[in-house]
Parts: structure tokens; C-alpha cells; sequence
């Protein structure tokens, strides 16, 4: 096996010696970077933009009459909320899932919020 200055390596020590959710991060920012998503800890309010990354929780929030279904996506760099409202359930929309969403951020609560954004199922890869 040929060494290319090392690199292989380091990279297996790190695989080997690096916490497996901190692995998953890197592999989430990594692929959010191949399709032209913006890490979300670089989001701004007010700006428009495009995420992609797993969805750590779903849930339905009875909020008054009217629900509203969220769910928290992570890009391996921090989490934006997605807010579908007047929504119980949307097919595909499950923990675990990844996907690319685009809409306007906001700030709820000191948290990173995207209203009613449009969405693409990743498959699995």
C-alpha cells in the first residue's frame, strides 16, 4: 500500500481515535458542502438559504387550533428548526431522515427557524 505523505494515516488514526457523533458531523457538513448548502452556524436572520442535514426529531404542536409540525435539522454544525404550519404530518418527514430545505431564516427563542420551507427527500447514500 502506498503512502501519499501520510495522509492515509492520519486520516485512519482520526476514524479510530474520534468519538463516532463527531465522525457523523464531519460526514454531514462534508456532504451539505458537495450540494451548495450553507452550514448552518454561518445562517443569518433574514437571509435565504439552503441547508441540508438530518432531521434529530419531528413532532406535532398543538399550538391554539391551528397545528404546526416541526422538526430539527442538523448539519453536523448546529440545529435549524423547520416549521410546516398548519401541518400534522408530512410523508417522509421523520427522524433520521436527511434533507436539503431552502426558505428565509429566523430567530425563535435564540433559535434558527425556517417557516414552511420547500424541501427534497435525500435518499440514503
Amino acid at each position: 500500500m502506498a503512502s501519499s505523505g501520510g495522509g492515509y494515516w492520519r486520516r485512519l488514526v482520526r476514524r479510530l481515535t474520534t468519538d463516532v457523533s463527531e465522525l457523523d458531523a464531519d460526514d454531514l457538513s462534508r456532504k451539505a458542502a458537495e450540494v451548495g448548502a450553507v452550514r448552518a452556524c454561518d445562517c443569518k436572520s433574514g437571509e435565504q438559504v439552503t441547508v441540508m442535514g438530518r432531521l434529530r426529531s419531528v413532532e406535532l404542536c398543538p399550538r391554539d387550533a391551528a397545528a404546526t409540525l416541526e422538526a430539527e435539522l442538523y448539519d453536523g454544525t448546529e440545529g435549524v428548526t423547520l416549521v410546516w404550519l398548519g401541518r400534522r404530518r408530512i410523508a417522509g418527514i421523520e427522524p433520521g431522515r436527511t434533507i436539503k430545505a431552502k426558505g428565509r431564516i429566523a430567530v425563535r427563542n435564540g433559535r434558527k427557524v425556517l417557516y414552511n420551507p420547500y424541501y427534497e427527500l435525500q435518499t440514503a447514500s
